[in-house]
């Protein structure tokens, strides 16, 4: 074998692995995508704590998140108005009420267990939802009343 043809051998050995090479980096790349991929699909963690510590402690929302850790209880929008010193003016109602309904949508610290009546995700409602004891129970006189009939 000359020399011309060992180097030829050689350069096409090189530019092989260099093609190899090139086929590992793009599968990685693309592993790499999937997995970026998959983690936007994931929830985030801790979602409820870090929203929580987001809420600056001087703000209305810090306020009121204060105020329904310590009643303990779900509280008309009214009454928290009241307890963290704001009016109860259509503009103070519709600013907290706005700023809660975004977290309640989220899913994240607040919900509303009653309309304007929101409490801390966790906290039970002061009124027990339980349907009436002759919920579904058709009386006599409405039975009859619905037949058809013939002409």
């Amino acid at each position: 074998m000359t020399l011309r043809k060992k180097i030829e051998d050689k350069i096409n050995k090189k530019e092989q692995e260099i093609q190899d090479f090139q086929t590992k980096i793009n599968e990685a790349k693309a592993y790499i995508q999937a997995l970026q991929e998959t983690i936007r699909l994931l929830p985030k963690e801790d979602s409820e704590e870090s929203a929580e510590s987001k809420i600056r402690p001087t703000s209305a929302m810090g306020k009121t998140l204060a105020l329904l850790k310590k009643t303990g209880h779900p509280m008309h929008l009214n009454e928290i108005l009241k307890a963290i010193g704001k009016t109860t003016s259509k503009k103070d109602r519709v600013a907290l009420s706005g700023s809660l309904g975004w977290y309640v949508r989220k899913g994240e610290v607040f919900m509303r267990s009653a309309p304007n009546t929101f409490g801390l995700i966790g906290m039970e409602s002061d009124e027990e939802m339980v349907p009436p004891d002759d919920f579904g129970l058709v009386e006599e006189k409405e039975k009859t009343e619905h037949i058809e009939k013939p002409f």
